[in-house]
């Protein structure tokens, strides 16, 4: 049998032509995002002050399987697409497994991550309505870079919301922003009312995701001709990174493999729902029958510890409302390095797949997540982001498994950037000057109290 290469590019002709929606084959949808002022299913014009026309389409739009994608996007995915899908050869021998370890690596464009592919189809869509400029929100920074990235292609204007603890730490991912030219604000800032309020509360927050989501989101409303753009969560994020998946199973068909366990980290959804999406569909249709493993931090536990309910998808409430796991969206995470991982919510279409039982999670320590990242360094050659170490951790431990058991499976995960920005949080691991932080049940009652109360 002839060996699979270390490194499987796709042919450029190979790059999907399409988004896949897996919404159109899930046995039961998720629950439709509810209007905060009426309680009822969020219409198209009930989005509209806040999102691009196109994207709102996507977003509501469950029947509909594949999107074609513009042509426009498709040439500027040229530049950094197809992503290498690899064989963890070293990984496997110093493991002593069994297993085949395959990962699909994002990481290899300027923005450093899979943000990438989501972003230049709002900046697109937005720049195609006429939009005069953008804001949005970042947690790690890889979707502000991303998105100032894509910005800076269509030559439109951005503001990017940094929540505070990853703006102190990560000064260089404001500065790879500022160079494509965005704004970029420590949120909660004194620039809207609801950072005011928020500050006003809590002087000295780091902030979380769900803060930097209201101050982006009031922005967007407030100012003339400022649409709102989003890296997780919602259901057209989803659909732009199933390319993801897409070409992955399109590469593993060619070398004849089809994954056992697929495992991704998980914050908001979007990298997870991009990987799994069609391995799902064959899930979903009887078709075959892989274990799926979300993997979140125990600092956050959203799937693992969280309650399956109607929430904020903001600290502010001004959005709607999305049925899903939460931790309340007043929840705000301590200030460790699982960066992009720390929202306080989850996908609604990732959480009903949870909820269904198609898929499994689990939550890991952080200093158990370098140690994993420092050794797929050192075998791997590649510097992992927290997020995606999350992913390495567990791909780790079901390789560990398979050496116990003699079992030959296939394992996929997703390696969704780099860490070359998060620098401080591996010093802080070698010099073990790293903590883990589980937030006991008592903390997480006092937000699960304040859950909005929807029969």
């Amino acid at each position: 049998m002839k060996k699979v290469p270390y490194r499987f590019y796709l042919s450029e002709e190979d790059i999907p032509k399409k988004w896949y929606n897996l919404r159109a084959d899930m046995k039961e949808l998720p629950e439709p995002m509810l209007n905060p002022k009426t309680l009822k299913p969020a219409t198209k014009e009930d989005l509209l002050p806040v999102f691009c026309e196109e994207l709102v389409e996507q977003e509501l739009n469950n029947e509909k399987r594949y999107y074609d994608i513009p042509k426009e996007i498709q040439d500027m995915y040229r530049i950094y697409r197809p992503s290498p899908l690899v064989r963890a050869y070293n990984l496997e021998k110093e493991l002593e497994t069994p297993a085949k370890i395959y990962y699909k690596f994002e990481g290899n464009n300027t923005s450093g991550s899979h943000k990438l592919n989501s972003a230049i189809a709002q900046v697109y869509y937005a720049k195609k309505q006429g939009v005069k400029s953008l804001t949005t929100e970042t947690g790690a920074g890889q979707w502000g870079t991303a998105l100032a990235e894509a910005c800076s292609y269509f030559n439109v204007p951005l503001t990017v919301f940094m929540v505070k603890g990853s703006y102190n730490q990560k000064p260089f991912r404001k500065s790879v922003m500022q160079t494509f030219g965005a704004n970029v604000i420590a949120s909660p800032s004194k620039t809207t009312d609801v950072g005011r309020k928020i500050l006003e509360k809590e002087p000295n927050t780091t902030g979380s995701l769900g803060c930097a989501i209201s101050e982006a989101v009031e922005k967007a409303v407030t100012g003339d001709g400022c649409k709102y753009v989003l890296g997780s969560v919602l259901n057209q994020v989803l659909l732009h990174q199933s390319i993801i998946g897409l070409e992955t199973k399109k590469a593993m068909d060619i070398l004849g493999e089809y994954p056992d366990i697929i495992i991704g980290c998980a914050g908001g959804g979007s990298n997870l729902g991009g990987l799994i999406a069609p391995y799902m569909k064959d899930k979903l249709i009887g078709k075959t029958n892989p274990r799926i493993i979300a993997v979140e931090p125990k600092s956050c536990p959203t799937l693992t510890r969280g309650k399956y309910t109607y929430d904020f998808c903001d600290t502010g409430k001004m959005t709607p409302l999305a049925k899903m796991y939460t931790l309340g969206c007043e929840f705000i995470p301590s200030s460790n390095h699982a960066g992009g991982l720390r929202y306080h919510g989850m996908s609604p279409i990732i959480s009903k797949l949870y909820y269904d039982g198609y898929m499994e999670a689990t939550a890991v320590e952080q200093t158990e997540v370098f140690k994993a990242a420092i050794l797929f360094a050192k075998k791997e050659t590649i510097l992992a982001a927290p997020e995606s170490a999350h992913a390495i951790k567990v791909a780790i431990d079901e390789a560990i498994k398979c050496k116990e058991t003699g079992e030959r499976k296939t394992i996929l995960f997703g390696l969704t950037g780099t860490g070359y920005f998060d620098l401080s949080a591996y010093s802080s691991y070698i010099e073990k000057t790293m903590t883990d932080y589980i937030p006991k049940d008592d903390e997480l009652k006092k937000y699960f109290n304040e859950l909005p109360k929807i029969l």
